[in-house]
């Protein structure tokens, strides 16, 4: 497994990490002993990087890696949260107080006193450009309720703002081979100040794993089934904003793409060394619901794929999926 730097936090992390939404609720149900056999599995295969957030199944998540970081003392694991969902997304709900209630609560479920890293999720654009945010931000440093703080955002212009701000560690954006804008100047931008990238829907919740076709059925907890449209929080989370029948399509060729690229490999494994090979990105957060799922994703972090790759990917998103996403985000 290789590993990265990420960002200004100073730490060491796996360059394949492990997303934990699925641990909480939104894509069907896993059960507890499952849950906490993902997170033995992804760490036994070299996973260095958790991330979570306080709204996954209201604390389930991070209830269930505290759990795991008792029983685990020594794994040398980097746990990312995020805060700002619990409450209406109106800017004046991401204050000092707030920021106080919600940094103590996972404290709380995670079982720390200082947490790792805590990103804004996914706020109101205009809370980017806030100076007072960001004081309070750097004041939870200073007391030591956090060790670090970056952002989680939805668009190019929110990952800038916030890269231009001198106290943030990291910047959360969607980045896989479906959603490319946020190499043309938020990658370059990030690594020319330090920032870190973490790479989150990598599969585009899972289309690029080819398993995908147009009679498959999701849960009806799973977003895939109840948020296609953007009814429950920003369509971009759920297949990159890519509508589903253009996306089964577009993903059969990427796998047919991904087998000729690396004959041994799966198309999900092609798919996250993709995003691993693109300058700065610090750390990729698939999900994954059961142990071979999350030992899958962690071998992505040692595969190696051909020059040629990158301009098929390119090719491919321009004439399929690039009139569909790129302006949007």
């Amino acid at each position: 497994m290789q590993t990265r730097t990420l960002g200004r936090t100073g730490r060491t992390v796996s360059v394949i990490g492990l997303g934990t939404w699925q641990l909480g609720a939104d894509w069907g149900d896993v059960d507890e002993a499952d849950a906490l056999a993902v997170l033995d599995a992804a760490n036994d295969a070299g996973v260095t990087f958790f991330d979570t957030a306080d709204v996954y199944g209201d604390g389930r998540s991070e209830s269930l890696i505290g759990r795991w970081l008792r029983e685990h003392p020594d794994s040398g694991v980097t746990v990312a949260t995020k805060m700002g969902r619990r409450m209406p997304q109106e800017h004046e709900n991401y204050s000092m107080e707030h920021f106080r209630a919600w940094t103590d609560r996972s404290r709380a479920n995670l079982g720390v006193d200082t947490l790792d890293l805590v990103q804004l999720h996914c706020p109101p654009t205009s809370v980017y450009s806030d100076d007072r945010v960001y004081d309070a931000l750097d004041t939870l440093v200073d007391e030591g309720a956090i060790s670090a703080y970056g952002v989680s955002v939805e668009k190019v212009e929110e990952a800038l703002t916030a890269i231009a701000r001198p106290n943030v560690a990291s910047v959360q954006i969607i980045l896989n081979a479906f959603r490319l804008k946020p190499l043309d100047e938020v990658l370059p931008a990030a690594r020319a100040a330090g920032v870190g990238i973490i790479a989150r829907v990598p599969l585009a919740s899972g289309l690029l794993s080819g398993r995908y076709t147009l009679d498959t059925k999701f849960a009806a907890n799973d977003h895939r089934s109840f948020n296609r449209h953007g009814e429950s929080f920003d369509v971009g989370e759920t297949f990159s904003g890519v509508d589903y029948e253009t996306g089964v399509g577009a993903a059969a060729e990427f796998s047919e793409l991904a087998r000729a690229a690396a004959p041994d490999a799966t198309p999900a494994q092609v798919a996250l060394a993709w995003i691993t090979a693109q300058p700065g990105v610090s750390s990729v957060i698939p999900g994954a619901r059961s142990p071979e799922q999350a030992r899958a994703n962690a071998a992505a972090g040692s595969l190696e794929l051909p020059e040629g790759f990158e301009a098929s990917v390119r090719e491919l998103y321009d004439r399929e999926i690039r009139a569909q996403v790129h302006d949007r985000w």
